[in-house]
């Protein structure tokens, strides 16, 4: 496997993807729809989906069952917050200096107050949390989405988003800091990003049940990651026409301009009347 660009070949990086995304405006570039690469995201979902259900979800379900919640909430907090210097750079290079404060007030208290960010002070004194990545920059300043892909191991982004990684992966996590500056003879240095994704995965078991009642699953997870990142440009208040036309699509899938974004809720409550219909046939009646 080749090893990934170093923090030092990044930082040079940077200045030439600012100086892109300066002549690109500053308007935000419109969502793409269409999912031109579906044969291949459908396979890499797969692939994804797989290797979730035999081992992330299995520890993920393990890891709460021996956690306490209280424990469970610490270790979700430190995370929270020791990521936030990825949030403050990006707000800088968004220039909204407003919420880089905010966010630096949270990460200073939080680190102190909070016990190195076990604890979460910040919240009771209504600071407010202003997470943001590299994607979402490269966003407000006019970059186009690209393409939707599913990235294997990582899931869900655009040619645009999957910038984060690399960026805000090496550049303003300072758990890659800590690692790159020491020396681990075991590999001890991904013990903190693998609790990191083990706790990301236990959070969002709760929502499985959304997904196993999903007619599409893929094209649910894609819609709903569409919108989610929609709402986190847009501040959680994206523009009627915007999400319009998320709802409507754009690309050869669906080209009807009367399509009923309601039509959608209803297949999916069609499609589970007709599994317990399935359920039931399968089931002795009584009397």
């Amino acid at each position: 496997m080749p090893s990934l660009p170093r923090p030092a070949a990044l930082r040079r990086l940077v200045p030439a993807l600012a100086m892109l995304t300066l002549l690109a405006g500053c308007a935000i570039a419109p969502p793409r729809t269409d999912d031109p690469l579906e044969k291949f995201n459908r396979k890499s979902y797969a692939f994804n989906m797989a290797l979730d259900k035999h081992v992330l979800r299995p520890v993920a379900v393990g890891y709460t069952k021996v956690t306490p919640k209280p424990v469970q909430t610490s270790i979700s907090d430190f995370f929270t917050n020791i990521r936030l210097p990825i949030s403050i750079a990006n707000n800088l290079l968004q220039a909204r200096p407003s919420d880089a404060m905010a966010d630096t007030g949270r990460f200073l208290i939080n680190m102190t107050v909070g016990l190195a960010g076990f604890f979460d002070p910040a919240t009771k004194m209504q600071i407010p949390l202003k997470e943001t990545d590299f994607g979402i920059t490269l966003a407000r300043w006019g970059v186009p989405e690209g393409d939707f892909v599913m990235v294997p191991l990582l899931g869900p982004s655009t040619f645009r988003d999957v910038w984060q990684y690399p960026v805000d992966g090496y550049l303003f996590d300072p758990m890659s800091y800590f690692s790159s500056n020491h020396k681990f003879h075991w590999g001890q240095y991904y013990i903190p990003q693998v609790v990191y994704f083990i706790q990301m995965r236990a959070q969002l078991l709760d929502a499985d049940s959304f997904l196993q009642t999903a007619y599409d699953p893929y094209a649910f997870v894609r819609d709903a990651w569409r919108q989610n990142r929609l709402n986190k440009i847009y501040d959680g208040n994206p523009p009627a026409d915007v999400m319009l036309k998320l709802q409507q699509g754009q690309g050869s899938n669906n080209q009807n301009q009367n399509f009923d974004p309601a039509e959608l809720l209803k297949e999916q409550q069609q499609w589970e009347q007709k599994q317990k219909q399935q359920n039931n046939s399968g089931k002795p009646t009584g009397g």
